[in-house]
């Protein structure tokens, strides 16, 4: 039985990805650092603080935290009218709505990001159960965000099922012990024990018909 859809953000609900690696890259170059050309292969489902160690160990970063985060912020900010939510998944998230069906948004994205990037999307309601990852101590892979969305939302990890888009959040699914689902503009090829969706239509059918 399927009483609640947990959803990523980046990459799942919202064309936000592309953006995100611009302001990374463009961030990088601010700090005089020279990004790789498969700087998204290399961070897309990571943490912004899993990034910016990332960063520091693997090209000398030698700014600290905050005024990253303020740089990287800046460069996203600044290019944020751009920004889509993905129509047939949008379209989903509204009839699971009107039917009733829990519904939770987790990130790796910090706060600031995530209510831009909902707003962007037409999300952003009184109630909207979110986490990002200020929320948790740990970030994806680690569970921590998606049973934190299972406990506020009332339902038990069985009663869930996870959308997601990185092999990231797959592998905090596994780790929470949740159903999870590739969307179907997913980039990443799905790991062992999560199926890439034909459609976003088709998934409805499935939770409607398994709720």
């Amino acid at each position: 039985m399927i009483k609640a859809v947990l959803w990523d953000m980046d990459g799942t609900l919202v064309d936000s990805e592309d953006i995100a690696v611009d302001a990374l890259g463009l961030a990088m170059k601010e700090a005089g650092l020279i990004p790789p050309t498969d700087l998204k292969e290399r961070v897309v489902g990571r943490s912004s603080d899993e990034i910016y160690h990332y960063v520091v160990e693997t090209f000398g970063l030698r700014t600290n935290p905050i005024d990253w985060e303020r740089r990287k912020h800046h460069f996203y900010f600044r290019a944020s009218g751009a920004l889509r939510g993905y129509d047939d998944a949008v379209l989903t998230w509204r009839r699971f709505d009107a039917a009733g069906i829990r519904q939770a948004v987790i990130s790796n994205s910090d706060r600031a990001i995530m209510d831009v990037n909902l707003r962007a999307a037409g999300l952003v309601r009184p109630g909207l159960v979110t986490v990002a990852r200020n929320d948790v101590l740990h970030g994806k892979p680690h569970p921590e965000g998606y049973l934190r969305a299972a406990y506020l939302l009332g339902v038990t990890p069985r009663e869930c099922v996870i959308v997601e888009d990185s092999v990231s959040g797959a592998a905090a699914a596994q780790a929470a012990g949740i159903e999870a689902v590739f969307v179907p503009h997913s980039h990443s090829t799905a790991p062992q024990g999560v199926r890439t969706l034909s459609s976003m239509r088709a998934f409805e059918d499935e939770v409607l018909t398994r709720r």
